[in-house]
């Protein structure tokens, strides 16, 4: 389960919508707007990316691992699984129990665990500021609407590549930190998944 939570938190941003901000309307919240966007597009678009993540869930749960996507596939490696997606089905590896388990894309448990974390962004107040080693790009949630509470996505100043980001649902922070990141020179054998290497693994089909 906690894979699939932190699967969701790494891709929570894929959900976003890129329209203009009326809701606040000032030169501090456009310049949040707009240097959140290009970030969004280095990791997100078309081109595709991959980064190497570190979670921390308020100091009682890490883990870390290594994620590609482009477009609607995806890959993640971390120390107890590999998942491949194509877009249309989900293969996890299970290393201990050397088993892969088959889901279908869109009836995928990550799917529903990201369902919890994604959010409108005109639910949402932007501003920036100066932090060491980057931008701040804070996002507040507007009294009265739904969506996780607070967002900081940290960035670079010249690039706006992303350096992490910390999300706060209810009253837990979790934090991830992000490294190696690459945008695009994603290819689709990239993301293929291996069946010839799992060979002689059980497959277990729950789709």
């Amino acid at each position: 389960m906690r894979n699939r939570i932190i699967l969701a938190i790494i891709l929570l941003f894929s959900a976003i919508s890129l329209s203009p901000m009326h809701a606040q309307d000032t030169p501090n919240a456009r310049q949040a707007r707009r240097i959140f966007n290009s970030a969004y597009q280095q990791v997100f678009g078309e081109q595709g990316a991959t980064l190497r993540y570190d979670v921390n869930i308020t100091g009682i749960y890490k883990t870390h691992g290594t994620i590609w996507y482009k477009g609607k596939k995806s890959k993640f490696e971390d120390a107890k699984m590999n998942s491949w997606n194509d877009g249309q089905t989900v293969y996890t590896i299970k290393k201990k129990k050397q088993e892969v388990e088959i889901h279908s894309a869109k009836n995928n448990k990550s799917d529903k665990y990201s369902q919890k974390f994604k959010f409108v962004p005109e639910n949402y107040t932007y501003s920036i500021a100066q932090a060491d080693g980057g931008l701040d790009i804070t996002l507040k949630l507007i009294k009265g609407r739904k969506g996780m509470k607070e967002i900081h996505a940290l960035v670079e100043r010249n690039t706006y590549r992303p350096i992490s980001v910390r999300i706060k649902i209810a009253f837990i922070w979790t934090t991830i930190k992000i490294s190696n990141f690459q945008s695009g020179g994603i290819t689709d054998e990239m993301l293929r998944f291996p069946k010839e290497l799992y060979k002689d693994y059980k497959y277990v089909d729950k789709r």
